[in-house]
């Protein structure tokens, strides 16, 4: 039991991994889309690249949704409006006009026969007026034409009906003056205009609700196939164009075998087969760390990050997938390789970019489009996105993108449709949606920042500014070494630039490479200011130990004052497993009868790992050694950089790092320029 355990503390690391792998595998599976996949892709006006196509079984022909949607238009456009005509109110309007005529008093001077005559002419009047149906005002604008036929309700019996045919106000108003004769009317004529006017009401009113119901009724009606294909029927040619009716019958075959893949039977493949794809994934991504950052792969906070956002980006993704696909483009996807490249490099940070969309690229509509434009984003991502810590940068950096996203969009649309009349400008404002999401790039790297412990660009700019704490205490304790480690900073940054690699990494890395001189700073020669040399007291192996200790006491003093690591690898290896030389020496000319220890003279390492690691042991060294030229020339400077640098890569101190002969000369070269213009050569002019 206790070996079980001890296996198991020794392996915690790679246990928490296989951990980490298989939980974001399974989250990542999840949320996947769990249908089946067509094996055939197309799209509209490409060629069809496969042997000829031959109905697998029979299967309808699906509509498009522009086609539901026009059926539907028509059907809204045309369809019959339904009114009710309520005879009831007839009735009362009948009732109510015989009473007020019959209501005229005896003072009106009117006789018995003189309102049986308004009677009649009142009588004709309803009956011309009701014969049709008066319509309400309010649902005069129903119907957009007057010749448009309406359904008219009366007693349960539905008639078709010219609108116009039916009353209006005006219309009423005509009726009544066209009965009761020539204007100016007289007194009797007035009477009866008036209980008219108050008895008449609209009887015809718009039967909203039984409308729409009828038009529902039809909209569900409508079919949503056009066709049907037999078993064994031809669909399409090697070589055929994808379009038209072609298009419609590939689209509903793909519909079709979708659905018949997706069965209850199928589900667990179906799982099987995602699960495959990311696992496959996620362990290229761990062994690309495993053999070519193998410091990001021993650091299991390193590797949840990376996992934590290849999971987020497709998390988001797929979200947005299942909410609607039409907005499958507002997903900042460059933010990976943004957030990526900011705490670790730029190859890493396209490397994990490109798994991703691979990944993606499975579940999204036009795979093939999707994958080929984020691949390119991500390549001008790398490629663009630098110095964070410019704020300019990042804004030129993702109009860049958002250009790239813009243009690559606008080839395929031509291609697909071969002009550039059915161009999509929605997609356009996608796009520079996505650009805007990309700037949430800034905010993300200050979290993580927060809550994994990295350091980004804009960290490293802080802790470059030379009023620090600890970067006070150097200048306080050890003068001498602080003015060394600000002309080594700008000798490194000056070398990075010109090869393109992170100048301000290594501009904060070369100011807190030499803090560990702080707790004996005598003992090194740029404090020492009274010609007393502490050394001559010591041996050669106590001397030795104490120049090898400035590094394990300033990684100690680094971690103590929370350094980022990244920094702190400068520390580790601005010296790699080079020896003090010097010491080691006078060691043999003490001891010349016995053999020395190699390894009391030999900094532990480890060699340099980076580009910019290595630009500081070129700088450090060289900038050190300079101090030692009593009277500088270019000639000598040259030499010496030259015999420095060359003796660093006889020891393999640059095998890891990852640069190149070019790149070397090219720093070489500036160095050289630097230390000549610190040293104000001038040419020496003839007496």
């Amino acid at each position: 039991m206790s070996e079980f355990v001890n296996k198991l503390y020794r392996n915690n690391s790679i246990i928490y991994k296989i951990i980490l792998f298989i939980l974001t595998t399974i989250a990542i599976v999840y949320l996947f889309p769990k249908g089946g996949q067509f094996k055939y892709d197309f799209s509209n006006g490409q060629l069809w690249k496969y042997d000829n196509l031959y109905a697998p079984f029979d299967f309808a022909i699906q509509k498009t949704a522009d086609e539901i949607a026009s059926e539907k238009k028509d059907i809204e456009a045309n369809a019959i409006h339904y009114f009710e005509f309520d005879t009831k109110i007839v009735d009362e309007v009948n009732e109510t006009f015989v009473k007020k005529i019959y209501s005229i008093k005896s003072k009106d001077s009117l006789s018995d026969e003189d309102v049986k005559s308004l009677r009649k002419i009142g009588e004709k009047v309803l009956q011309n007026v009701y014969e049709a149906g008066f319509l309400e005002d309010l649902t005069t604008d129903v119907v957009s034409r007057n010749d448009e036929i309406v359904a008219l309700k009366k007693d349960n019996v539905v008639s078709d009906v010219l609108f116009t045919n039916l009353l209006t106000t005006k219309d009423i108003l005509s009726i009544i003056n066209s009965n009761l004769g020539k204007k100016p009317y007289d007194f009797k004529q007035e009477i009866l205009l008036n209980i008219l006017v108050n008895s008449i009401k609209p009887n015809v009113f718009y039967d909203k609700e039984f409308t729409t119901k009828i038009i529902d009724n039809q909209l569900k009606s409508i079919s949503l196939t056009k066709g049907k294909v037999a078993a064994g029927e031809l669909i399409i040619l090697k070589g055929g164009i994808v379009e038209g009716k072609k298009l419609a019958i590939l689209n509903s075959l793909k519909t079709e075998s979708e659905s018949k893949i997706w069965t209850e039977s199928n589900y667990n493949w179906i799982v099987l087969g995602y699960t495959i794809l990311v696992s496959l994934a996620l362990l290229m991504l761990l062994l690309f760390l495993h053999k070519y950052r193998i410091d990001i792969f021993n650091n299991n906070n390193k590797v949840t990050f990376i996992f934590f956002n290849v999971f987020a980006i497709i998390f988001v993704q797929t979200l947005v997938i299942k909410y609607n696909s039409d907005y499958l483009y507002v997903v900042p996807l460059s933010i990976l390789p943004i957030i990526i490249k900011a705490f670790f490099d730029a190859r890493l940070g396209l490397f994990t970019h490109v798994l991703t969309v691979l990944l993606l690229g499975y579940i999204v509509p036009n795979s093939f489009e999707f994958i080929y434009l984020h691949i390119i984003a991500g390549i001008v991502t790398i490629l663009t996105v630098s110095e964070l810590y410019k704020r300019a940068n990042l804004f030129i950096s993702v109009a860049q993108i958002t250009f790239i996203y813009m243009l690559t969009y606008f080839a395929f649309s031509v291609i697909k449709e071969g002009n550039a009349s059915q161009l999509n400008f929605d997609y356009f404002i996608l796009f520079a949606a996505n650009g805007l999401l990309s700037f949430l790039s800034i905010i993300l790297i200050y979290l993580y920042e927060k809550v994994f412990g990295l350091v980004s660009d804009v960290t490293l700019l802080e802790l470059s500014n030379t009023n620090t704490k600890l970067l006070r205490e150097l200048n306080e304790k050890a003068p001498g070494t602080f003015q060394h480690s600000m002309q080594v900073a700008n000798l490194a940054e000056a070398a990075a630039n010109e090869i393109g690699a992170n100048s301000m990494l290594v501009r904060t890395g070369a100011l807190y490479h030499d803090i560990g001189k702080m707790y004996n700073p005598l003992y090194f020669v740029e404090n020492q200011t009274t010609g007393v040399n502490p050394h001559s007291d010591l041996s050669p192996r106590d001397s030795a130990k104490i120049i090898l200790d400035h590094v394990i006491k300033g990684i100690e003093l680094a971690k103590k004052h929370n350094l980022p690591d990244r920094v702190i690898d400068f520390i580790r290896t601005h010296h790699g497993t080079t020896t003090t030389y010097y010491f080691y020496k006078k060691e043999q000319e003490l001891n010349p009868d016995s053999k020395v220890d190699m390894k009391y003279y030999q900094y532990q390492g480890p060699i340099p790992f980076s580009k910019e690691t290595a630009i500081l042991m070129m700088c450090d060294s060289s900038e050190a050694a300079s101090k030692s030229i009593k009277n500088p020339t270019a000639q000598s400077i040259s030499d010496l950089i030259d015999k420095i640098i060359e003796k660093q890569m006889a020891d393999n101190q640059y095998l890891n790092s990852d640069i190149t002969f070019r790149e070397i000369k090219i720093i070489k070269k500036v160095i050289k320029k630097k230390l000549m213009n610190i040293y104000h050569l001038r040419i020496d002019y003839p007496e």
